[in-house]
């Protein structure tokens, strides 16, 4: 089974302030919503659960970035079709029609949960594709989405680094929340990989922002940081990452896959935050 890629270029989109003012790099890998129609008619599922899979409107939320000095980046392409949160060639091998190469990585926890880089299932569980696919496929979305965005990212914060001798990169989620969270949730998780991916004063900076705009806040519990994090965040290196995951039911009707009446009054939010960071005369990445 062949299936075209999303008729968008590029595939990612990179918001850049007038002038970099702050050392921060903002991204949002999960939340690109442009489906290949030939994707939704192999798929098992509508539409609407295939987008159970986004972090949907995570962009938006942070979108105010640019305007306090620091880049946004976003994937347009959907997690369900490839995730740019995973290594590149974490493949399931029974979801191809040959024999994967022996490079591929087929025994991650993530490929045995169904969510490689070319996931298997949505979010909730649920099958993907009525067939199985071929491998020059996976290498098309790889080579044309998954590499672009890391391409783009990684350039972004070695300019970043650069420029400011260190980068703090914040790497934007959300989780679900109210009846579809597995357990009672927080407001927010920030995860640094249990304190090895980004400097202490940073995550205490934004945990306390957080926490005195009237959110819960835990560290770790129950997401540490994915690929991007633990690949990216390298403190000795002069490259701090968090992940940051937002609780769903704060903003959007999860069902739905629409946002509340309250969403811009949470964008508000989010800006002071991001407003707070970027007038800190010390983030603690130097």
């Amino acid at each position: 089974m062949d299936l075209p890629l999303p008729d968008v270029a590029p595939a990612v989109t990179l918001a850049r302030p007038a002038r970099q003012t702050v050392p921060i790099v903002f991204a949002s890998p999960h939340s690109g919503r442009t489906y290949p129609p030939a994707f939704v008619a192999a798929a098992r599922l509508d539409r609407l659960r295939l987008r159970r899979s986004e972090d949907s409107f995570v962009d938006e939320l942070f979108a105010a970035a640019p305007q306090y000095g620091a880049p946004l980046l976003a994937a347009t392409f959907p997690r369900a079709f490839c995730d740019p949160n995973r290594e590149p060639w974490e493949l399931d091998p029974a979801m191809f029609e040959e024999q994967l190469p022996p490079w591929v990585n087929t025994s991650s926890a993530r490929v045995g949960a169904g969510l490689g880089t070319i996931a298997k299932v949505v979010a909730s569980g649920e099958t993907i594709y009525r067939g199985k696919l071929r491998f020059a496929d996976a290498e098309t979305r790889v080579r044309s989405l998954w590499q672009p965005y890391h391409e783009t990212l990684r350039g972004v914060i070695e300019a970043t680094r650069t420029q400011f001798g260190a980068c703090l990169l914040l790497d934007c989620h959300s989780m679900p929340g109210g009846s579809m969270a597995p357990r009672p949730a927080a407001d927010f998780v920030l995860g640094d990989a249990h304190g090895t991916t980004c400097a202490a004063p940073a995550v205490r900076l934004i945990e306390e922002t957080l926490i005195g705009l009237g959110f819960s806040v835990r560290r770790n519990d129950p997401y540490a940081g994915g690929y991007i994090t633990r690949h990216y965040g390298r403190p000795r290196e002069g490259v701090h990452a968090l992940q940051i995951e937002i609780n769903r039911s704060l903003y959007m009707d999860e069902a739905r896959i629409e946002r509340l009446p309250g969403f811009a009054a949470m964008r508000e939010r989010i800006t002071a935050l991001i407003a707070t960071l970027a007038a800190a005369p010390e983030l603690g990445i130097a």
